[in-house]
């Protein structure tokens, strides 16, 4: 199996439980770039969140944002403003789904424009926990007063307690909105505009470098990622993964605490 191409998610694969990239892990990748095959960062989250650790991995590749909202190409981190591709939310949809959310008053809502994390106050113990996590900055937002979103958003995010997050993924569903949604974790629920899915930013990656689907690899964890892993010749789906996501892979590795990434490339031959 010749690969070509590699596809990461962040959270869960290739961070540990401690949020960090371990160094047997990081070797490993600036290993395979060495050998000219491009290593890219696919996670939910935004530019902010992804260049610094594409910056600590010493590699230079696009990024693909907002679970597929988002491609960013990188040869200049200081510059993540000329999107490869761009797919935003229908701002009357967003207004909907946060005139949803207000009516459940323990649920955190924000959202993300480009390279901007959008909130309603900073007074709020989901925010500070996602603003320690990412490490992004945000900007206080008057979503009562910007009914229109204008410009509008990539993503938005919900957090709050997992019964709450279920009610609200429930209403969701009943809306019958154009939007994928899905929980990232039991308090996290994730909203993009419908095409936005990961698997649609592997096969725009796949044209810009010019590579075949039988050539690629992905690595990913969680319910976001498993069309990922589906769409990529070969998916790899991390111990951590819940069981349902271990199923659309092709094969499971150990955990992200145990060094999975590393793990496969070496079974793989890769390095």
């Amino acid at each position: 199996m010749t690969i070509k191409l590699i596809f990461s998610d962040i959270d869960g694969t290739l961070l540990n439980s401690r949020h960090r990239i371990s160094p047997l892990t990081r070797e490993a990748i600036q290993k395979v770039s060495q050998k000219n095959i491009p290593f890219i960062l696919v996670s939910a989250r935004m530019p902010g969140g992804i260049l610094p650790i594409q910056d600590e991995l010493g590699i230079r590749q696009p990024i693909v944002c907002y679970s597929g909202a988002l491609i960013l190409d990188t040869p200049d981190s200081a510059r993540p403003d000329q999107p490869l591709l761009n797919i935003s939310m229908d701002s009357h949809m967003a207004g909907q789904i946060y005139r949803l959310v207000c009516t459940f008053p323990s649920i955190s809502f924000s959202a993300y424009r480009m390279n901007q994390w959008l909130v309603r106050s900073s007074d709020n113990q989901w925010i500070e926990q996602e603003h320690h996590i990412a490490r992004t900055p945000f900007k206080i937002f008057d979503f009562e007063g910007q009914p229109s979103f204008y410009p509008p958003v990539n993503k938005i995010l919900c957090m709050g307690p997992p019964e709450d997050i279920l009610a609200l993924e429930t209403q969701l569903a009943k809306e019958n909105l154009p939007a994928s949604f899905y929980r990232s974790k039991p308090t996290y629920l994730e909203i993009t505009a419908r095409n936005a899915r990961k698997s649609a930013a592997l096969a725009f990656l796949m044209k810009h470098f010019h590579v075949k689907r039988e050539e690629t690899l992905a690595f990913g964890d969680n319910f976001n990622d498993a069309d990922m892993l589906q769409f990529a010749a070969t998916g790899i789906a991390m111990d951590n993964a819940p069981a349902e996501v271990k199923k659309s892979a092709d094969r499971v590795t150990v955990s992200n605490d145990e060094d999975g990434i590393a793990e496969s490339l070496r079974e793989l031959h890769l390095i």
